[in-house]
């Protein structure tokens, strides 16, 4: 079995351990975070099955994955890196879910480039869930009215999405993200990454976004 492979197995079984009785219907996903890995490491992922992967830059993810997806359809990309208005056409022919909608100005060329394209992305809101100024995110306070927004474009909003600060607070980050994203009814949560993915899953989290547990570190 690829190592690969079977980090990521060592990883849903510790996610399993941690679940209570009550969340185990609703068991997260792994995003398998593939940015700067080459595709003979992703590769076996895919062989054995796995189908949710995330990239961070859109030229990379095009280079990478735009073959690829085209043979193998189950494959749910994720966008979960910053997107600038001027890549919105790429991102929403190859990405299935866009995890780093902040502003109005980027869901109205979301909006625009699905109508010309004639396909929907599901969308995640990114919340700058400790309001870090060298961090993208929407503020909590203009949240209701970036949801809202986006609401009247009928985009698939499907959930929130931060990346916490680094600090010994993360957990406090990942309840706050819980009850947010509850007060807007929204169903999925990405949050949690290699180092606190535990931490996230007992906050309700049902993307995770997990790049060295899986791949190693990268170089």
């Amino acid at each position: 079995m690829h190592k690969t492979v079977q980090n990521l197995l060592n990883i849903q079984k510790e996610i399993n351990s941690n679940l209570d009785n009550i969340k185990k219907n609703k068991i997260p996903k792994i995003i398998a975070v593939s940015k700067t890995f080459a595709m003979e490491k992703i590769i076996p992922l895919i062989e054995y099955g796995h189908i949710d992967f995330g990239e961070n830059k859109v030229q990379e993810a095009q280079d990478k994955w735009s073959q690829i997806k085209l043979s193998s359809k189950s494959i749910n990309l994720h966008l979960i890196g910053g997107l600038q208005t001027n890549k919105v056409k790429i991102a929403v022919k190859l990405f299935d879910y866009i995890h780093s909608v902040d502003s109005a100005k980027l869901a109205q060329k979301i909006f625009d480039e699905q109508q010309k394209q004639n396909k929907k992305v599901k969308i995640f809101i990114q919340v700058n869930i400790g309001n870090e100024k060298q961090k993208s995110g929407v503020n909590k306070s203009s949240l209701p009215e970036l949801y809202s927004f986006c609401r009247s474009l009928n985009l698939d909003v499907v959930g929130l999405m931060c990346i916490p600060p680094v600090d010994n607070s993360v957990e406090n980050y990942f309840k706050e993200m819980s009850i947010l994203n509850d007060s807007f009814s929204l169903t999925e949560l990405s949050m949690g990454m290699s180092a606190d993915y535990i931490k996230a899953v007992k906050n309700s989290a049902t993307y995770l976004r997990i790049g060295s547990g899986i791949f190693g570190n990268r170089s």
